[in-house]
């Protein structure tokens, strides 16, 4: 009985720091939801702050946390730079070099992508396709110029997906055409090494900007297997993370075949269902567990009120999607029943994506305000807090507090409360 509770103790302390630590831009379950309890529901820039964090300039990158320690891709000047940061304190405990040419691409700049962890090394990719591993005191395990070893990005707007991790490695997608023939793939790289496990094509007949997407690939899980979603393009891609195998494919995220049709939300993966944001129209739901092309066979429902920028989040029952222009609508997650539809939020532009955690959706605009709408079938706005500063990076939870990055700061938001 001993030996048994024992088990149980160490099994339930293994899994406790998965729920206290944000690894990556999506957080602990790469869909932008967390378990917490307790959040703060208001602030100011005085109020309600732990601590500020001088950051040099504006960046879509989110902070990630893991324990102690938070990590920042930081753009300064020409000079890209991976940020590691007392997480008590708020002080810069080390910076490493990623290299220069960062240049400003309309809003964003070449530090978009966010690190991701595993609790002992960090890894970080740059808009200019560096891509570095390092140990939590700062060492360097290895680089990468994924530019250098497969010809240069040819997106329009520059690269900004993040890696994902799985397991033992990294997957990184280069979808690109606008400004080269090259074809679009997808990577697999060890994360202990840095080399290049496979490398696959992944073809597209998408015209002009079209092939271009600025988002991050979601792990999908169907009962035994794994599969790797990769959206844009036009299409919309499961892969097998072991070979890089196309599993199934589904189009109509283009129907009228628009020439400037480039894809910036994310697909978004919870309870057998596969949310697939477009430029707007359509946002498509496919059933898991397809072969081949599941266009038609797969297709559970469909709106034309999707997001362009925000990626949409979801708790399985209720699927929430922010506009552009702070417009939000909820349906039923399963069916696509409208609950309620064009709300707004305080007027503005909106880029962040929604975070879903403690009954609460917290949505952050352009100006730096962020609005707390209350999670469920009616529309309510609990709060609205402005940090009166630009702000494109997406909110990280961490033990009862909020992790909010603008172009001025790194505010920590509310008390600690220990996993």
């Amino acid at each position: 009985m001993r030996k048994l509770l024992l088990s149980s103790c160490l099994a339930a302390l293994a899994a406790a720091p998965a729920l206290a630590n944000w690894p990556q831009w999506r957080g602990p379950d790469l869909n932008g939801v967390s378990a917490e309890r307790g959040l703060p529901l208001k602030w100011t820039a005085a109020e309600n702050i732990t601590w500020k964090l001088a950051m040099p300039d504006r960046s879509g990158s989110t902070p990630i946390v893991w324990g102690e320690r938070l990590f920042l891709n930081v753009a300064e000047g020409d000079k890209l730079g991976l940020w590691c940061v007392d997480r008590a304190k708020g002080a810069v405990l080390w910076k490493r070099d990623l290299g220069g040419g960062n240049v400003r691409m309309r809003k964003h700049n070449m530090s978009s992508p966010s690190p991701v962890t595993d609790g002992r090394s960090v890894w970080v990719m740059t808009g200019t396709g560096l891509l570095k591993g390092f140990d939590f005191e700062g060492r360097e395990l290895w680089a990468r110029d994924i530019q250098k070893d497969y010809g240069e990005f040819g997106l329009n707007w520059g690269y900004a997906s993040s890696p994902l991790l799985h397991e033992g490695s990294l997957y990184v997608q280069v979808l690109h055409g606008m400004n080269t023939d090259d074809p679009s793939y997808v990577l697999r790289i060890d994360k202990k090494t840095g080399k290049t496990l496979w490398r696959v094509e992944r073809p597209t007949d998408a015209v002009r900007e079209s092939p271009d997407a600025y988002t991050t690939p979601a792990l999908l899980r169907v009962g035994k297997t794994t599969e790797i979603v990769v959206s844009g393009g036009d299409y919309v891609t499961g892969h097998d993370p072991a070979t890089g195998k196309e599993l199934w494919r589904a189009g109509g995220l283009n129907p009228e075949r628009e020439p400037f049709f480039r894809i910036v939300a994310s697909p978004v993966v919870y309870d057998g269902l596969i949310y697939v944001p477009t430029r707007v129209k359509p946002l498509l739901v496919l059933r898991a567990g397809g072969r081949g092309d599941v266009t038609k066979t797969h297709l559970a429902w469909s709106t034309q009120n999707g997001p362009d920028v925000p990626t949409p989040v979801t708790d399985g029952k209720l699927f929430y999607v922010v506009n552009d222009r702070g417009i939000v609508w909820c349906f039923d997650a399963k069916t696509g029943k409208e609950v309620y539809g064009q709300q707004r939020l305080k007027p503005g532009t909106y880029s962040a994506s929604p975070v879903l955690a403690d009954g609460k959706i917290y949505v952050t605009s352009e100006d730096g305000v962020t609005s707390v709408v209350k999670a469920g079938p009616r529309f309510e706005v609990l709060a609205e807090n402005d940090l009166a500063e630009y702000t494109l990076s997406s909110p990280a939870v961490s033990e009862g507090q909020l992790f909010l990055r603008t172009s001025g700061h790194l505010y920590c938001i509310g008390r600690r409360k220990k996993a």
